[in-house]
């Protein structure tokens, strides 16, 4: 048996989209950004932004397109989901010529960091918002 399970903090990069599969089934996309900031041994700063794309499935994906907007923070609980293509993440190029690549995330739980009104990162002070759980199986 194996088991992964993958816990990301960050700020949504746009506004939730929901949709509804054929039979009904109701799922919600949207980006997270996480940043990581560091101090290099010569004293400069050095920061990285890694960005996830996050499906939310059934009743949680009709509270997270209710609740969340661009900017808010998240944690989300969820597993890795390859990419068909190449088992791994989705990468292309930028219109920069530099590669890219995001990581796909089939979330488990999210839980709302920031309040309404407030997009800033560490912008509350515990949850403020529902905490959304869902043990149904994802049908894939």
């Amino acid at each position: 048996m194996s088991y992964q399970k993958v816990i990301i903090v960050g700020n949504l990069g746009r506004d939730p989209e929901m949709r509804y599969m054929p039979d009904g089934t109701p799922v919600t996309s949207f980006s997270v950004a996480t940043n990581r900031k560091w101090t290099n041994t010569d004293g400069s700063q050095g920061e990285e932004t890694v960005w996830f794309r996050v499906s939310v499935w059934r009743r949680q994906a009709e509270t997270v397109a209710q609740y969340l907007t661009k900017g808010r923070q998240v944690m989300i609980e969820g597993r890795l989901t390859a990419d068909k293509a190449t088992g791994g993440p989705r990468i292309w190029t930028a219109q920069d010529g530099t590669p890219r690549a995001s990581y796909e995330l089939t979330a488990d739980r999210v839980v709302f960091l920031s309040g309404r009104g407030d997009a800033t990162p560490g912008g509350g002070e515990g949850v403020d918002g529902p905490i959304i759980e869902d043990d149904d199986v994802i049908p894939f």
